[in-house]
């Protein structure tokens, strides 16, 4: 099991040193950040983050197991009057521990939070149409398919397709307990 707290100035060196590459840099926070990650672009980031009214709420995943700090993840754009958010910037941090259900885990309690405390009808994401194990823990938790953007991210000389995917409320009612 795991469980979020809020991402703080004494993470930033932990996530700065698992973002290695442009790539991934791109894979995993989009276009909001440049390569190499810094601190002051992470000072950026959670400036007004994870207070009462914040639009962003920004988490490091801790294992229970061991207490260790193993992922990110991040709640934005969250519209109180839409009642909609949208997940972001999710990692798992230790290729060792990938595919063996930290992503679902992390994603049920980002959606915890989503539909259970702030009362949320609807949570969206993006993922790279390449990145077929991030799709298929979303989809376990409950995410479709909305559609596919096109070449929506440049890569050096090459573009990127998007899955745009969301999940409702109803859906998240249906499928929380899996």
């Amino acid at each position: 099991m795991v469980k979020l707290k809020y991402f703080e100035r004494t993470d930033f060196k932990q996530l700065i040193d698992w973002i290695d590459t442009p790539q991934f840099l791109l894979q995993w926070g989009g276009p909001a950040f440049s390569y190499p990650l810094t601190e002051n672009q992470l000072e950026k980031y959670i400036e007004n983050a994870n207070n009462d009214n914040s639009v962003t709420l920004v988490y490091k995943v801790i294992s229970n197991e061991t207490g260790d700090v193993i992922g990110h993840i991040s709640l934005g754009k969250i519209d109180r009057i839409n009642k909609s958010a949208r997940v972001g910037k999710v990692l798992v941090s230790d290729k060792n521990v990938r595919g063996k259900g930290i992503g679902k885990l992390l994603m049920k309690e980002i959606l915890k939070v989503a539909f259970d405390e702030l009362n949320l009808h609807r949570v969206s994401l993006g993922v790279f149409d390449f990145n077929v194990s991030a799709i298929a823990c979303y989809e376990k938790v409950g995410f479709i398919k909305e559609g596919l953007l096109r070449d929506s991210r440049k890569n050096d000389d090459e573009y990127w397709n998007l899955w745009e995917m969301s999940i409702l409320e109803n859906e998240w009612l249906e499928t929380r307990n899996f």
